[in-house]
């Protein structure tokens, strides 16, 4: 359907409901502990048992033999399942390993076998009696290493982009920078594990999981399984984090439904923490080379940026040249991505993937580059900004408010009073620094489907796979109805999470809140067209206000339309060739105070301010809360998260919360989140766009800036640790 309504039409644009800040309306729950997640669905299987997940003790290999003879005789075993009695597996298509190993093992932790039994002690206890035997194979877990032989991917669409002459450019620049910058592994170190609750009845499985993606889980543990799609459901009423770690079916989803299967009973699993880190996906390390090449007045003419990552044979890059394709001018230009084969788990999406890391190293380079220009930092941003596809002059930005994020914050941020000379503000023994960054990350559109009912009693219930990550789908979900019927909030019942509910985006990829709550709309199009009929007012001239239809003089209750049952709109917004047309992106600036300890190199960050441009902010209260959360990340890729790789035996070493460090609250000072007052048109009736991932991006280089201003050390390789500070640190006085 098409979306371009009028502003005079469009009911969102009332804004009764729609842009104001609310609670969450499924907080209640959680903070009650009465939201049931995944493993916690004792009402769907009172009588479960428990899986215990094994995983591969190498990296790469074969299983040369599996004795179970032990195990089996344990208390309370009810069955343990493996590749030799599991049956025949498909590897699912968003998969690059398979989530069972056998005979072939392809990364360290990728399950071998799943023990079930009464109680979870037992089948812990009795997996630690199964017996496996490997055949070591030769892996390749040095990303360094494996660089020389990277590859530009197959299945990356563009793996190069190029514009204009970038080797001429660059050779005739002025002034030039030649650097190179490392990001490391990381780990979505959600809060709720990868969890499945499975049940058989008959030849068809219900899976209560832990997934952010219904109906790629759906069609993927089909075909894993070769049963019918209609013969899969996937529930997910509640999800406790994802971050892109649970956009795809994972082992213990299928581990659970193999295992009840084999037991005959329902079986639950969660994937215990330490198996976590090796058994899922990463983001994977980047070893990023970025030529800039400007005039002396500060004119980028030539920029390329070249990014290697590694993963398992047949998987994908990490792309981290997305946003240098796209955020600065500059007529010659040169984009790479290239892909080691590393024996290492399966390196995937994690927030804002692309952006995240590459942003990393390109709003270092942007600061050295303005260093030696010897401009100001956001100067420097701002006359490289661009109102065209640098690479596609053709095609316009559909909206870009870069630059007025850079001055406002700039503004409000007390910039001015930066000391641009490195290592020359302190306070006791606290060097003191600034640094500014960069936010981009592209807007996705996805189609997506809702079905909407006005019930009897004058209450609408919105039904749609999409789920709710801890974004706040819910709320702004009941917003979007509640607007577009006349409704109050409380009037609105939203239904969450179920493959049997028409397919929406999904959540990933900073898509989810603007495309789900366009597929709502467009159901809630059909509903009011349906009840405005079935009370006999004209729909195109109907109003839905405070709980009445208006049209032609008469007024009559919403609930009428219902008396004699149930009126239902369902609808699906599609988008055709629009993103063609614009390029869609949202913008941003991130601005960070730090104090370093002169003698130890401590690092504590002391202020962090974000303005970002992303379209009609539906619910500005969920949206700074995912902007605060992004900017924390952020603070840990910067100064901590590092997937340690044992590069002889190929695994990540520090795969707990005790050795993978994360930023805790003692770490975060006070964050301040701006959002421009803007609206979109382009991206869909909401007028919105992502945001969040977009408080990610850039905040790792601003913290880097920050504490390059206040020590005069330039860190190119994340994490900016206290060995990489103190020998380069002035002499303590």
């Amino acid at each position: 359907m098409k979306f371009t309504t009028p502003a005079t039409t469009n009911p969102i644009d009332q804004l009764k409901v729609i842009g104001k800040p609310t609670d969450r309306i499924d907080g209640p729950l959680k903070t009650s502990g009465t939201a049931p997640y995944a493993y916690e669905q004792h009402a769907a299987a009172p009588n479960a048992a428990y899986g215990y997940v094994i995983g591969a003790a190498v990296a790469k290999g074969k299983i040369a033999s599996i004795d179970t003879a032990a195990a089996k005789r344990a208390p309370g075993v009810l069955a343990i399942v493996t590749y030799e009695n599991a049956g025949k597996l498909e590897k699912g298509k968003f998969n690059t390993a398979r989530l069972l190993a056998g005979p072939d093992v392809q990364h360290y932790h990728q399950a071998v076998a799943v023990v079930v039994a009464e109680t979870f002690e037992q089948a812990r206890a009795a997996a630690n009696l199964v017996k496996v035997e490997y055949v070591k194979a030769k892996g390749e877990y040095d990303l360094k290493k494996a660089k020389a032989s990277a590859k530009l991917p197959k299945k990356e669409e563009k793996p190069e982009t190029r514009a204009g002459d970038f080797a001429t450019g660059f050779a005739n620049a002025p002034v030039k920078l030649d650097a190179n910058y490392s990001t490391p592994d990381q780990s979505h170190a959600m809060m709720e594990p990868h969890a499945t609750l499975a049940v058989w009845q008959g030849d068809k499985l219900t899976l209560w999981t832990a997934n952010q993606m219904i109906a790629w889980g759906r069609q993927d543990m089909a075909r894993t399984l070769g049963i019918p799609k209609e013969n899969v459901r996937l529930v997910s009423p509640y999800i406790g984090g994802g971050f892109g770690g649970k956009l795809f079916l994972r082992s213990e989803a299928l581990m659970a439904a193999l295992g009840a299967r084999a037991a005959g009973r329902p079986v639950k699993i969660a994937l215990q923490r330490a198996l976590m880190f090796n058994n899922t996906t990463h983001r994977p390390a980047t070893i990023q080379r970025i030529r800039i090449g400007a005039t002396r007045e500060g004119r980028i003419t030539a920029i390329s940026h070249e990014s290697v990552s590694g993963d398992l044979p047949d998987g994908q890059p990490e792309t981290a040249v997305q946003q240098t394709r796209l955020l600065y001018a500059g007529a010659n230009r040169f984009t790479q991505l290239k892909l080691a084969t590393l024996d290492l788990p399966e390196g995937n999406a994690m927030r804002a993937p692309g952006e995240a890391p590459g942003m990393m190293a390109l709003e270092i380079a942007i600061d050295e580059m303005a260093e030696k220009l010897k401009m100001d930092p956001v100067t420097f941003r701002i006359i490289n900004d661009t109102t065209v596809d640098p690479e596609e002059r053709s095609r316009k930005f559909s909206q870009r408010r870069f630059v007025e994020t850079m001055r406002q914050g700039a503004e409000r941020f007390g910039w001015k009073n930066r000391n641009p000379l490195p290592g020359k503000v302190r306070e006791g023994r606290w060097l003191i620094g600034m640094g500014v960054a960069s936010a981009f990350r592209n807007n996705m559109n996805m189609k997506s489907a809702a079905r909407v009912r006005l019930e009897k009693n004058g209450t609408v219930t919105v039904e749609t796979d999409m789920t709710d990550i801890g974004t706040g789908s819910y709320t702004i979900i009941a917003q979007t109805a509640a607007e577009m019927m006349g409704l109050p909030l409380e009037r609105v019942n939203v239904r969450l999470g179920d493959s049997d509910f028409p397919v929406s985006a999904g959540s990933g990829g900073q898509w989810g809140g603007n495309s789900s709550t366009a597929g709502v709309y467009a159901a809630c199009v059909k509903l009011r067209e349906a009840v405005a009929t079935k009370l006999g007012l004209d729909p195109a001239t109907a109003e839905f206000v405070d709980g009445s239809v208006r049209a032609g003089g008469k007024s009559v209750a919403l609930a009428q339309a219902a008396r004699d049952g149930e009126v239902t709109g369902e609808d699906i917004m599609e988008y055709g060739d629009l993103e063609k047309k614009t390029q869609q992106s949202t913008f941003g600036a991130h601005f960070v105070e730090v104090a370093v300890d002169a003698a130890t190199g401590e690092v504590r960050v002391r202020r962090m301010l974000a303005v970002c441009a992303a379209g009609r902010i539906l619910n500005p209260k969920a949206a700074r809360s995912q902007v605060i959360g992004a900017m924390t990340m952020g603070v840990g890729a910067a100064l901590m998260e590092h997937l340690v790789v044992d590069k002889r035996i190929g695994f990540f070493v520090n795969h707990d919360l005790a050795g993978y460090e994360v930023p805790v609250h003692g770490d975060i000072p006070h964050q301040e989140v701006i959002f421009l007052d803007e609206t979109d048109p382009m991206t869909s009736p909401m007028k919105a766009k992502g945001v969040g991932e977009l408080g990610i991006c850039g905040v790792a280089a601003a913290v880097a800036n920050a504490i390059y201003n206040a020590t005069g050390v330039r860190v190119r390789d994340y994490p900016i640790t206290l060995d990489k500070l103190l020998p380069k640190l002035p002499a303590y006085v």
